[in-house]
């Protein structure tokens, strides 16, 4: 697994422990997820394996949306999935994302955030949303996600 893809497993492996995945069908539950440099740090190892014999191995890596797809098959979700490259994490347009598919009943739940990572620098902040979430959780906005995400 390269480094994108462990950084978001990993990150999603501490923010579901206590997530009820058996109240959704594995339909209802997706992920938004977005960063700045896409699968950049993996095309520079691939590049770089390619000048003498390209591998495969890394090849694979070298899309960004691997990653929800490695949370995906971990955690069996079924449900719509994206993946977005931006210059800065954009709060609103995440949040504008997550509530249609969940306004629309495409989903029920979903993770939703930024995982990034380029040599040494990486940071991964993901949110779990629940469409009927009870009134124990951080009211899901973007203004809220922004004050999360400026504080790690």
């Amino acid at each position: 697994m390269d480094n994108l893809s462990k950084l978001g497993w990993l990150a999603s492996e501490i923010l579901l422990k206590d997530f009820k995945k058996e109240n959704y069908a594995a339909e209802e539950i997706g992920l938004v997820v977005a960063n700045r440099n896409s699968s950049l740090d993996d095309d520079i190892k691939y590049w770089e394996s390619a000048k003498e014999v390209a591998s495969p191995s890394l090849f694979v890596y070298t899309l960004p949306n691997i990653v929800i797809g490695e949370i995906c098959i971990r955690n069996n979700f079924k449900g719509e999935h994206a993946f977005y490259i931006q210059q800065e994490f954009d709060a609103g347009f995440i949040a504008k994302q997550v509530n249609y598919l969940l306004d629309e009943d495409i989903l029920q739940a979903c993770i939703c955030g930024w995982v990034d990572v380029l040599g040494e620098d990486y940071k991964a902040v993901l949110y779990l949303v629940e469409k009927d979430a009870d009134g124990s959780t951080i009211g899901f906005s973007a203004e809220n996600m922004n004050i999360i995400f400026n504080k790690l």
